[in-house]
């Protein structure tokens, strides 16, 4: 009784959330873990990692990418860092708290109009794989 109540308390909130009129693409399954959204160019996944480490890590996979970092911003919440890739292609990363354990990280690789989401799902793969170590 307790998964039927939890399925029916999860497809009512999908459904309010759809007639909220968001346009986020969800991919995957389960909350946190291997999930993406998908909203205008932006792929986002939530790690339960503190925020010092999970910009550690992203700043080391750029570095092993042979990524240089050409901008980095940071207002104590959220840092922004921008690159770009050996072929040229733009990619922004944005690491934000969520609270003490949790960050979200958002990757947009490419121009408006010409994001390229497999690049963006790649680099999440590399920062999930290095934080479970």
């Amino acid at each position: 009784m307790t998964k039927r109540c939890n399925l029916a308390a999860a497809l009512l909130l999908l459904g309010i959330w759809l007639l909220g009129g968001c346009v986020a693409v969800i991919v995957g399954a389960g909350v946190g873990v291997g999930t993406y959204t998908y909203v205008k160019g932006e792929l986002k996944r939530s790690y339960q990692a503190r925020f010092d480490e999970t910009l550690q890590v992203c700043t080391d996979i750029l570095t092993d990418l042979g990524q240089p970092i050409n901008d980095k911003t940071t207002d104590g919440e959220k840092t922004t860092i921008r690159t770009k890739r050996k072929d040229g292609t733009e990619q922004t990363i944005n690491v934000s708290i969520i609270d003490a354990d949790w960050t979200e990280v958002s990757v947009r690789t490419g121009a408006f109009g010409f994001w390229k989401k497999d690049i963006s799902e790649q680099f999440h793969e590399f920062l999930a794989e290095r934080l479970k170590r």
